[in-house]
């Protein structure tokens, strides 16, 4: 391990400033202002020339010298301490570098980025910096400084690495890149270091620590292995970490999300990533349908510039097995990907997925792979690979990257002002964006003549394309006086998060005849990050993509609709005219506006149930000692009438602090009433949450987690040997298990034979306490035990399952009698949010509006036995609000919730997915309900 010394930490992790050598500054400009033949021609005599190259080289630390062995080397992993210490003793050493913190990671390791260039211009970063900022926000930029700023800035080039762990070629080659662009001397590289800043960026410190150290705790490299880790390898989220990129939750995507649209504004963002499609070394753009419409064409045009390069890099360098295209599903649909939120932002964002393991695996043999088509230009045989050739590979590939941002530099800066300025234009103007609605109403518009050769009446265009109720919204009102405005400000603070200008009314304005009142936010779509904006308020119309005409539905990379204003209930009106308002910009995130309390009374406060803060403020309440109580009817709070659910808090010297602390910083308005509310209520108690995992960690669990973390409930992880070990009561009131953690069958021999875990023996014993799994002859007595008992079970999504397995009347509406699922040809929604109608007036959906959009993911609906009414279900004529779906009306009718008393206690299915990923803030509701409910009846009863 690298410690650096004192003295080299006292240099703030800054680079020590030398001057360039006089024949880099030669190589830099001359190559500058050539092209093509003359400057390949060019660099091939500086080739030839004795340069003393030495120096630059001599006085950086190597890899083998830092670590004791070369990266890349067969059985080795470097692990993030390690990585942080050559960081800063490599900060102290060049001059070409410096390193900059950038954020803490959750377990609170600091986050870096290595930028490297030319002396010079790190010397002059600001202005380059400023140069990147303005010309891809656009605003204020003719197009004369744009092509001045062009000629004069630098390329910003994003490359990380890291960020799914297990993933383990990534960070290490992320080592040898640095090291390499630290000692390049060749003129190719002296060129690329003019004419660029390179940002390096590992990505997921605490996932790199975790992954290295378990691999490499075993002496025997043999026996080396990371499949066995007890945990996911980032905080909460594991491989989700990379579908978070809209929402920006997770404390490293914050940090990211900061350099990419609000501090660096790179015009390449490489997110180097792995397995490679089987047969193949590397997955590389260009990537397949479908197309997102919302972004600018030129992002596309410029990513398959910039694939050709890449592989025709590794081709020139007799590097087989690089494929594209249909050689792998990536899509460029979903904005939650690092690499896919850069084109709403007009930035090119490459993946790549590689083959390798530092212990030394297979290349096989694919009969279909082994014939070059367009998507595999050279195919590779099959053979043993060894870890320091996905490493020589990656270097290629980042070289291919780089030599195309130095060659295309000013076009790459000049292009993402032009994107920007042509978002600007649009929403200052009436446009059309043409979705496959669309298409499809000028298909049916065309009648018989749709599918003939000649084309149809071009008439059609302008009637059905540019129906006047069909255009595109010039901005977007958030009002001030909505239900849950902190809701609304959380939204809002996701879109500043990644670099949407959001402003806020100084004072009331009207807008088609609407009045908002002063403190309301504006979105307005004249702006460089329009295509975000639209992608973020507008449905997601995703086309109906099947394998062949008639055949079954083709695999969606992820999510078809994910909306994030629907997701979280946002309320905003669409303003399809152009209006100005009185407004100042948001500068940075914000803390939800403070409430306020009306009124004089002094017997207690009543709130509203429908901002969940209100559930933040319920836990601090009950762990304070203080009751809170849910009003069962509308309630009368000064002239307003609160909804069902409204909290009411009798005065206390103990409520009091807590209550107006909750009014200043969650936004919550308060009424202090003069007596205790009439009717009946539901008295709250502490809860004893246990959420159900397992060894190596579900993601849907672990997002569980976080919104209870953010919701302060209290809260214990159980894994299935607690189960099993019973009386649960002792240690729970309720039991949670997400979406992911009931298998499609319980038997322990279904169990067994998909057992991935570990022996008990291979691993620290601290973990041996997480291994084993749910199991229909263990585990279920115990559920069923505990809940006849007087506990509560809460299920998410498709663990509805247990319902079923504890004998509750769940009745599958997608099942037919003979138990199978319908095909996909009949029923698929993979990944969309659809409207629901609710009935707010039972405690399971207080606080929540009478129609709520859910996520949907390969969910399910219910037939309720008995005479309770629906809680949610979805309508007769089901509505998509967002993303693709084959076959909705299956759900005609169906419940969604389901609230089942068995013995003393309860089973509250939630059958969407009401977390999904903490978007779901609008139907979370549902699930907080369900943590207190279920115990309050319980405890009633």
């Amino acid at each position: 391990m690298i410690r650096p010394s004192p003295a080299a930490v006292q240099r703030t992790l800054h680079s020590r400033r030398r001057p360039l050598r006089a024949l880099a500054f030669t190589v830099g400009f001359t190559a500058l202002a050539l092209n093509g033949a003359s400057a390949l021609a060019y660099e091939a005599v500086l080739a030839e020339q004795p340069v003393a190259v030495s120096a630059q080289a001599s006085r950086i630390t190597s890899p083998s010298e830092a670590f004791g062995h070369e990266v890349g080397a067969d059985y080795h992993l470097v692990n993030y301490t390690q990585w942080e210490a050559y960081l800063k003793t490599l900060a102290g050493q060049s001059d070409r570098m410096k390193l900059v913190e950038i954020g803490q990671s959750s377990e609170g390791r600091t986050q870096y980025i290595a930028i490297v260039s030319t002396p010079e211009n790190l010397a002059n970063l600001d202005r380059y910096q400023e140069i990147a900022r303005r010309l891809a926000k656009a605003e204020g930029v003719s197009e004369e400084q744009a092509r001045a700023m062009s000629a004069e800035g630098k390329a910003v080039v994003w490359i990380d690495g890291g960020l799914h762990s297990t993933e383990t070629v990534p960070p290490q080659a992320l080592i040898a890149a640095v090291h390499e662009w630290l000692t390049a001397e060749d003129p190719e590289a002296l060129r690329v270091l003019n004419d660029t800043i390179i940002l390096f960026a590992p990505l997921n410190p605490d996932g790199m620590e975790l992954v290295s150290n378990w691999y490499m705790r075993n002496e025997d490299p043999l026996k080396r292995e990371f499949a066995s880790i007890p945990v996911l390898y980032q905080k909460y989220v594991g491989h989700d970490n990379n579908r978070d990129y809209y929402l920006s939750a997770m404390a490293e995507t914050t940090n990211v999300n900061r350099q990419f649209f609000r501090e660096w504004f790179p015009q390449i963002i490489y997110n180097h990533h792995q397995t490679a499609p089987a047969g193949t070394v590397v997955f590389m753009p260009p990537f397949r349908d479908p197309f997102n419409y919302n972004y600018d064409p030129l992002v596309m045009g410029t990513l398959s510039e910039v694939g050709a390069a890449m592989h025709s890099r590794l081709i020139e360098e007799g590097k087989p097995g690089s494929t594209m295209r249909s050689g792998a599903s990536y899509s460029t649909w979903n904005n939650g990907m690092e690499r896919s939120i850069t084109y709403f932002h007009n930035a090119v964002g490459l993946l790549t997925e590689i083959t390798g393991h530092p212990t030394p695996s297979q290349i096989s043999l694919i009969p279909q792979n082994q014939l070059a088509r367009n998507d595999l230009p050279m195919p590779v045989a099959p053979q043993t690979w060894h870890f320091a050739q996905s490493i020589e590979y990656s270097q290629s590939i980042n070289r291919a990257v780089l030599n195309y941002a130095s060659r295309n530099k000013d076009r790459l800066l000049f292009n993402i002002w032009r994107m920007g300025q042509n978002a600007i234009d649009k929403g200052n103007t009436d446009t059309w964006r043409i979705t496959p609605t669309g298409v499809e109403a000028l298909v049916e518009a065309a009648g018989e003549n749709a599918n003939g050769r000649r084309g149809v009446d071009p008439t059609l265009y302008e009637k059905v394309l540019r129906d006047p109720a069909r255009r595109d919204p010039r901005g977007y009102v958030i009002p001030a006086d909505q239900a849950d405005l902190p809701n609304a400000v959380a939204f809002l603070n996701s879109l500043i998060k990644t670099g949407v200008d959001v402003d806020r009314a100084t004072r009331a304005f009207t807008v088609g005849g609407k009045t908002y009142p002063a403190g309301s936010y504006v979105v307005k779509t004249a702006q460089a990050y329009r295509p975000h904006v639209l992608d973020m308020f507008e449905p997601q119309d995703h086309p109906h993509d099947l394998q062949y005409p008639g055949g079954p539905p083709a695999l969606p990379y992820d999510a078809t609709g994910y909306t994030l204003a629907l997701q979280m209930g946002v309320k905003f009106d669409r303003i399809l005219d152009g209006f100005e308002a009185p407004t100042e910009r948001v500068a940075d995130v914000m803390a939800p506006p403070p409430g306020k309390i009306e009124g004089t009374g002094r017997a207690g406060w009543l709130i509203d149930h429908a901002p969940v803060n209100g559930y933040i403020l319920s836990n601090r309440l009950l762990k304070a000692g203080v009751a809170v109580y849910w009003q069962e009817g509308e309630t009368r709070a000064g002239r307003a009438t609160l909804a069902p659910g409204a909290l009411w808090i009798p005065a206390s010297d103990a409520a009091r602090p807590i209550v107006e602390a909750a009014v200043r910083d969650l936004g919550l308005n308060a009424h202090a009433a003069a007596r205790a509310p009439g009717g009946d209520r539901i008295a709250l108690k502490p809860v004893r949450v246990g959420l159900v995992d397992r060894y190596g960690g579900s993601m849907a669990s672990g997002w569980t987690r976080w919104m209870l973390e953010q919701f302060e409930y209290p809260f214990e992880v159980v894994y299935p040997q607690r189960l099993d070990a019973g009386d649960l009561a002792k240690d729970f009131d309720v039991l949670v298990f997400a979406s992911d953690m009931i298998p499609s069958d319980l038997s322990a021999a279904a169990q067994d034979a998909d057992d991935r875990q570990p022996a008990p023996e291979a691993i620290p014993a601290e973990y041996r306490g997480w291994l084993g799994n749910i199991t229909a002859e263990k585990t279920v007595p115990q559920i069923d035990a505990f809940v006849r008992g007087g506990g509560s079970v809460v299920t998410i999504g498709s663990s509805h399952r247990l319902a079923t397995a504890l004998g509750a009347p769940v009745q599958d509406v997608l099942r037919g009698a003979d138990g199978k699922a319908p095909a996909s040809t009949d029923f698929f929604i993979p990944g969309a949010i659809l409207r629901t109608e609710v009935d707010n007036r039972q405690p399971l959906a207080f606080g929540a509006p009478a129609q709520m959009d859910v996520f949907f993911n390969r969910n399910t609906g219910f037939r309720r036995a008995g005479e309770a009414g629906s809680i949610v279900r979805y309508p007769e004529q089901v509505a998509v609000s967002s993303g693709w779906a084959i076959g909705p009306q299956k759900l005609s009718g169906s419940d969604a919730v389901l609230d089942l008393p068995h013995g003393e206690g309860r089973v509250i299915v939630l059958g969407p997915d009401v977390v999904n990923r903490a978007q779901a803030r609008s139907s979370v509701r549902l699930l907080f309900n369900a943590l207190f409910y279920g115990p309050a009846v319980s405890a009633e009863d």
